[in-house]
């Protein structure tokens, strides 16, 4: 039998939530916290093969046809209009899977999760503590650098037949996808925290720390 709203905020009532864009330094915060505080981490990114493993068709019909293009077809012929509202994840198919994998982990001490897949709409109503949940908004200059920094700038676009516009399409995306997560994280009235080129990790760390209420 399916848990009531009311029954998925209790039950959630111990985790820690870290949204945004990619490139904003959700992983290295939540493993920052995690270390400090004793908190079980779990991360979404690490999770996406399994939770594509453990969807249908019928669940997923964005991921369904996202498997079924080349490399091309997804980061080079469509626009990152099309790109940003047809993938999967921003969607939000497989979220309740990792609503699933969270309810299967020990409530003591507590969990951090991160990743782009916590939507604040499907976030927003697990809340039992408003202050347990923050999305990271990196600007375009931020998000390039991280990418950079981890070698992964040209990880998707080198699989296309033009790196240089697939990866100017992916960065387009991501930048709308980070608008898109400023206007729905202000609506919801739900805490957000800008990251810019000037934002160092330490401070990143104090920050959602201090959003989440916890001693830094």
């Amino acid at each position: 039998m399916r848990s009531s709203p009311a029954e998925l905020r209790e039950q959630l009532r111990h985790v820690y939530w870290i949204g945004g864009a990619s490139g904003a330094g959700k992983s290295t915060i939540a493993r920052h916290l995690a270390a400090r505080h004793g908190l079980h981490n779990y991360a979404t990114d690490d999770a996406m093969p399994e939770h594509a493993r453990r969807s249908t068709p019928e669940e997923s019909p964005y991921l369904s046809e996202f498997i079924a293009m080349d490399m091309d077809q997804r980061w080079l012929t469509r626009s990152p209009e099309t790109m940003l509202e047809t993938f999967h994840w921003y969607r939000g198919e497989g979220f309740g899977l990792i609503v699933e994998d969270l309810l299967g982990l020990p409530s003591e001490p507590g969990v951090v999760v991160e990743g782009f897949r916590l939507l604040p709409q499907l976030v927003q109503p697990l809340l039992a503590e408003p202050g347990h949940a923050v999305w990271l908004l990196p600007s375009p200059g931020f998000r390039r650098a991280a990418f950079d920094s981890r070698g992964s700038t040209w990880k998707i676009a080198g699989q296309t037949s033009d790196p240089p516009r697939a990866l100017d399409n992916l960065l387009t995306r991501d930048h709308m996808f980070t608008e898109r997560l400023r206007r729905e994280t202000k609506g919801l009235g739900v805490p957000t925290i800008e990251v810019d080129t000037h934002t160092t990790e330490d401070d990143l760390i104090e920050q959602v720390s201090k959003a989440f209420g916890l001693p830094t």
